[in-house]
């Protein structure tokens, strides 16, 4: 039995990408103490990050955009007799807060420093809710693909037919940190207020477009 062939067609990629203004800012910082004993450690670390968090809620950080992340406690060895010998604990608390009034990031991030923050390995700008910009992106995406396939349908002289499948896959923000890119800039001077700038950010979708080829 002859297996019937499959309607022509032509598949072609599209992209859709729109660049847009954060309005939300997420940053993570951490508080690590060394103490002799686990409980010395857990309470001085309980007591530097509780006033971190009162800086950043008198700073407009609300309770519900305030999320421990990290929680750890590690004993401090030291190898250098050959053995190993348990000299402290080290107990590592970290805390992400969204921070809604993006303005204010780096006058936040100061407060927390000051109330005794020992890191900050984190720092992203996003869109609250970027569903608008995502709709976007995908009808820019359809329509990179459509133009693409016309192109492709003129130099083969044919004509192109409807849509007969479309697949996204992929989009979103860029990969990498943070995410999505931003820019970002920290003065080193301990006198100096942090200068932070959102920039802008890329949200891309990427989709795959089969078109049929008419009377094909």
């Amino acid at each position: 039995m002859t297996t019937p062939e499959a309607a022509p067609r032509i598949s072609v990629p599209g992209h859709g990408a729109v660049r847009v203004e954060p309005d939300v800012a997420d940053v993570r910082l951490g508080v690590i103490t060394i103490r002799p004993t686990a409980t010395e450690a857990r309470s001085a670390a309980a007591t530097t990050m509780t006033a971190v968090l009162a800086a950043l809620r008198d700073g407009g950080v609300a309770g519900r955009d305030l999320r421990t992340n990290l929680l750890s406690l590690d004993a401090v060895r030291d190898y250098s007799d050959g053995s190993q010998r348990i000299t402290g604990y080290q107990l590592a608390n970290a805390v992400e807060a969204t921070v809604r009034a993006i303005e204010a990031t780096g006058a936040l991030v100061d407060a927390a420093l000051g109330a005794g923050a020992t890191s900050l390995d984190g720092l992203s700008f996003r869109l609250d809710d970027p569903t608008d910009a995502l709709a976007e992106a995908r009808r820019l995406a359809v329509v990179d693909a459509r133009r693409r396939a016309e192109t492709l349908a003129a130099e083969a002289g044919v004509t192109l037919g409807a849509v007969v499948a479309i697949v996204e896959g992929g989009g979103g923000y860029p990969p990498g940190p943070p995410r999505p890119m931003a820019l970002f800039r920290a003065k080193a001077e301990a006198d100096a207020s942090t200068p932070v700038e959102a920039g802008t950010s890329e949200l891309s979708i990427d989709v795959t477009v089969d078109f049929a080829i008419a009377g094909g």
